[in-house]
């Protein structure tokens, strides 16, 4: 079993993280736990030239981070090597039945020179060099039809479907129907991004959603986002096997998933106005805020309730298993009163990976005594309770990211330096 996060992005980006380098990007998906990282970015020329001088070869188009590169190589457990590969995502802004189309796009390719490939042939539509996740005036199926042109087994899926305003699904500028995006190539998609703001239970809503397989993602824009979103996989650790899991389900077990509500796009809303409404608060206001009259951002939760023809409780046979999840950092900074940023948080989170192992180890699997032990009681107590799904959520909508709480402000106790700090 691996975990495999396979849409991020490099500093080439727009508002991402300077330190989203091949160094710190393998260093933080060593303390996470992940196996395979996609790249990122894989249309921008300066980073191809940064993945042909850091990468090696591994398995069957995989790459590993050339050891000279490696930061903190004692980071993490002993062997346990990140492999890479080639992934990116493209922004597809056009005009299709009369509307404003603005879909985003992963794909993951088999290597370094199918990207030199691709890239080249999109170098003819659009600006390649200004944006690591670069606007074309490129239909999706277009899009499709060029990348399986130029490389059949290239794999892609629809990035976080139901995002308001750069989505499949989106209710600002998506369709409502995967047949109409990608007309006669839809038997070529195999797969969906759930995205941050929904889960497999809310896409189980819709039947015409069976067919396909649910991969989620971080889409980090900073290395310590890594693996917010993941994947968990049981199949040979080549593009293969990734290929395989990803078009036919084969050794792809299920998913990591954040709680939805705490996804940036979960509930109605209005961020000037600090307005949430759930989808029928919304429909009582007719889609307008209360507030100052303005339309409402409409939420993933409103916009699958639009679309499905099943109920909320609904579960699809044969699903894929799905654990939801909440970053450590936040944990800890959840059971001890601090916030996520602060120094006490972000050396017990050192600590606990130096000491305990990966972060997906200790958040998934790890004895909660030996939590205990290292930690106190605070932090296995909040662990606990993330496993068994005890939390409250107030949710996230209009681009401001909803919380998850632990514990009720009069249960945090304070422990001793030695158990709860470092």
């Amino acid at each position: 079993m691996y975990i495999a996060d396979l849409h991020i992005h490099s500093h080439y980006s727009r508002a991402t993280s300077k330190d989203c380098s091949l160094e710190y990007l393998d260093l933080w998906a060593r303390k996470k736990g992940i196996g395979i990282l996609g790249t990122g970015d894989f249309t921008h020329p300066a980073w191809r030239e940064e993945l042909k001088e850091k990468l090696v070869s591994a398995e069957e188009g995989l790459y590993i981070l050339k050891d000279e590169y490696r930061v903190n190589k004692g980071e993490g457990p002993e062997g346990e090597i990140p492999r890479f590969v080639v992934s990116g995502e493209i922004s597809s802004i056009y005009k299709k039945n009369g509307k404003v189309r603005k879909v985003h796009s992963v794909i993951l390719l088999p290597g370094i020179e199918e990207a030199e490939l691709l890239s080249k042939r999109l170098e003819t539509i659009g600006n390649l060099h200004s944006d690591g996740r670069p606007i074309l005036g490129l239909d999706c199926h277009d899009l499709l039809e060029i990348t399986l042109e130029t490389c059949p087994r290239a794999i892609y899926i629809p990035a976080h479907i139901w995002t308001p305003h750069f989505s499949l699904f989106g209710a600002f500028s998506g369709f409502d129907s995967i047949e109409e995006c990608f007309e006669d190539l839809t038997p070529y998609i195999h797969a969906l991004e759930t995205g941050l703001s929904s889960d497999p239970p809310m896409i189980w809503r819709l039947s015409a959603l069976d067919r396909f397989q649910l991969v989620s993602n971080s889409d980090a824009h900073s290395p310590s986002k890594l693996g917010r979103e993941a994947n968990l996989l049981n199949g040979e650790l080549s593009y293969t096997g990734l290929w395989n899991a990803i078009q036919k389900g084969e050794g792809l077990e299920g998913t990591v998933e954040f709680f939805p509500e705490e996804g940036k796009y979960h509930y109605d809303g209005h961020r000037k106005c600090n307005l949430c409404l759930s989808p029928s608060e919304a429909k009582q206001y007719s889609g307008k805020c209360p507030v100052c009259g303005r339309k409402l951002t409409t939420g993933v939760s409103h916009r699958i309730q639009q679309l499905a023809d099943r109920g909320p409780d609904f579960i699809l046979p044969g699903g894929k298993r799905f654990e939801n999840l909440v970053p450590l950092s936040e944990v800890i900074a959840a059971s001890i009163g601090y916030s996520a940023a602060s120094k006490k948080v972000q050396n017990q989170y050192e600590s606990m990976i130096r000491n305990l192992g990966t972060e997906f180890h200790i958040l998934r699997e790890l004895p909660l005594e030996d939590i205990h032990h290292a930690c106190g009681h605070m932090i296995s107590e909040g662990i606990r309770r993330l496993r068994e799904g005890r939390v409250a959520c107030s949710p996230g909508y209009d681009g401001e990211y909803g919380t998850i709480r632990l514990f009720e402000p009069g249960e945090i106790v304070k422990e001793g330096r030695g158990k709860s700090i470092i």
